[in-house]
């Protein structure tokens, strides 16, 4: 299996348009402990050439054309042969608008995330302009599917989804009532080897199903967006605590680096970084600290090969 991450931060990417905290001061200045990254998306493939992307950022055409295996091989081609949705938040989806140049799409998610993107969503007739321009195939809970394209050709992968805690859309807060397929987890199997690849970009809390279904992984990308619960805060850029905002922060006594110490996997990444995480500092000592727990800071471009 072959993993490259397309895009590391959390919404809003790194450094942030509107925002001048440390960090991102540090980026635009070009300091080289401060990367740049474009928002959170992993391309996933068995053999390198049919890709599926684990979300469509709002930066998908510069990642696309960031990687060159995802360029296209004829005048109107993709290597992308599907994208999966982790939930329906808009760093998560808003890349789909970009792919609409009449180019047919597949579509893996929840039926209440397909709902919540096209239901009254005047946006998504970009999407209509011919007939079958999007196919959307149901991710059910706990159901592994085989992932394929348009013309059903095995990828050698598939995929388990599994709700985690999150929390609805922001556009969708007040109109609808929190379900289980609100925000899942996706479990990515290599078929000829077994090899799996769990992608938890958004995770509210620990619970014992998920510790269970991601112990013995052969590879974790996992929720780093905030380091601290109380980030925001310190900085003075919002009220909202991290678990407000359906985040586990990292380093809280209750966090993920204490709550998965003991997690037996492989390898152990933080992805979709907030820009006020100090974990994008290469010199803090929070990134010292996770280092030292075995994890690994997502860059874009990183690669892993299972």
């Amino acid at each position: 299996m072959w993993i490259h991450v397309l895009g590391s931060a959390a919404g809003g990417g790194f450094p942030q348009w509107n925002c001048g905290c440390p960090n991102c001061r540090a980026a635009r200045q070009g300091a080289l402990k401060a990367t740049p990254r474009t928002q959170d998306s992993l391309a996933v493939s068995e053999d390198g050439g049919a890709w599926f992307l684990l979300n469509a950022s709002p930066e998908i055409r510069q990642q696309i054309e960031s990687f060159s295996p995802l360029h296209p091989r004829g005048p109107r081609d993709s290597p992308v042969r599907a994208i999966l949705l982790t939930n329906g938040d808009l760093d998560h989806c808003l890349g789909l608008f970009s792919l609409r140049e009449s180019h047919p799409l597949v579509i893996y998610a929840t039926e209440r995330v397909r709902r919540g993107l096209v239901e009254s969503n005047a946006i998504f007739r970009t999407l209509q302009r011919f007939p079958e321009q999007v196919t959307w195939r149901v991710l059910t809970l706990g159901r592994e599917e085989e992932l394929n394209g348009l013309d059903g050709s095995p990828s050698g992968l598939s995929v388990v989804a599994l709700p985690t805690p999150g929390k609805l859309p922001i556009h969708l807060e007040g109109l609808l009532a929190p379900d289980p397929e609100d925000n899942v987890g996706l479990w990515i199997r290599e078929r000829s080897t077994g090899y799996l690849a769990v992608y938890l970009p958004g995770v509210a809390s620990l619970d014992t199903p998920i510790l269970q279904a991601v112990e013995g992984a052969d590879c974790l990308f996992f929720d780093g967006t905030f380091w601290s619960s109380d980030e925001l805060i310190r900085l003075g850029l919002s009220t909202r605590r991290a678990e407000d905002m359906a985040h586990l922060p990292i380093g809280s006594p209750v966090g993920s680096l204490a709550g998965l110490r003991a997690l037996t996997v492989q390898r152990k990444i933080y992805t979709h970084i907030n820009n006020t995480n100090p974990i994008l500092l290469k010199d803090s000592p929070e990134r010292r600290a996770v280092e030292a727990a075995r994890w690994e800071v997502a860059e874009d471009g990183m690669e892993v090969r299972l």
